[in-house]
């Protein structure tokens, strides 16, 4: 089997500078917008941060999506307009649905501050089927303790979202998904099943492979549908696998907008500008305004 006969589409990233950390962005792209649901992918660090600083995201919205966030190293604070407040940890995740709309922050709380932050992990958004665009906005935090854990002598696999070899995670979904956070010990090996209709690999950390072909850190990979292939480290990995079902209907993307409609984003706009979002409830002093050029946008 050939490079071809396996991988798709290889996805590198766009680098943006924070200041303490670098993001690694590899969705959108001009090559690809989505896999399955995923049409936002990434890499927040390895990054630690000065005593006395953190990352302070301030009050901003989202619209007809789903933000994910996991965590390999620290801890953010999450706040959001319908009254959520918690802080989520390595191995937990956080599960943010927009809906009609919703406004939130992440910060880093202030005993993470007083030692110097740590930050790496992965944030994504998920596009919702167009029924479920305009739902209530909602928040699910599931705690590391509730993921499932596959355990195969060199390999640790939590599934974060979905069904994969054979359990489910109890994370919400609202079409077909798969996502996994994949630690290969020096040797260790792992099937990646076939069943979603459109599946990713992305290396986080290490050196791994498919089917004996070399995976570069923060690519993002593309598997063409319906083969099964072995994910393999020589010398150790971590590996995040992600996808579900392909969408049948382009999603428009405009900073932290999401839709199926261009017309609908338009309206955010304006609705942000106007101030009509509601607030977040203890942090409401200070807020993002909406950018004149995002670094995000992505029309089909």
């Amino acid at each position: 089997m050939t490079r071809d006969d396996l991988i798709l589409q290889e996805i590198l990233p766009t680098t943006h500078d924070l200041g303490g950390f670098k993001v690694y962005r590899t969705l959108p792209s001009r090559p690809r917008t989505m896999v399955g649901p995923f049409l936002f992918f990434d890499q927040m660090g390895p990054a630690d941060l000065e005593v006395g600083t953190g990352i302070d995201v301030r009050p901003h919205p989202h619209i007809n999506l789903a933000t994910v966030t996991y965590l390999f190293r620290g801890a953010i604070g999450h706040r959001d307009s319908i009254g959520s407040d918690l802080v989520i940890e390595p191995g937990a995740v956080n599960l943010m649905t927009a809906g009609h709309g919703i406004v939130h922050s992440e910060r880093s709380p202030g005993e993470e501050r007083a030692k110097g932050p740590a930050l790496f992990g992965i944030q994504t958004w998920l596009a919702l089927p167009e029924k479920d665009e305009e739902m209530d906005p909602a928040f699910q935090h599931v705690a590391k303790a509730e993921l499932p854990v596959i355990e195969d002598g060199g390999v640790r696999a939590r599934v974060i979202m979905g069904e994969l070899w054979g359990s489910k995670a109890p994370t919400t979904t609202y079409a077909q998904t798969i996502y996994a956070d994949i630690q290969l010990d020096p040797g260790g090996s792992v099937p990646i099943e076939a069943a979603a209709e459109e599946r990713a690999l992305y290396v986080a950390n290490g050196d791994a492979s498919i089917d004996g072909m070399p995976l570069d850190p923060l690519t993002l990979y593309v598997l063409r549908p319906g083969l099964l292939a072995t994910l393999r480290s020589e010398r150790g990995a971590r590996v995040m696998l992600c996808g579900g079902e392909a969408f049948t209907s382009p999603r428009h993307v405009w900073w932290n907008f999401v839709s199926s409609r261009r017309e609908r984003i338009n309206e955010a706009k304006e609705a942000w500008k106007a101030g009509r979002f509601p607030r977040v409830p203890g942090d409401d002093k200070e807020w993002i305004p909406i950018p004149e050029v995002p670094k995000t946008v992505s029309y089909p």
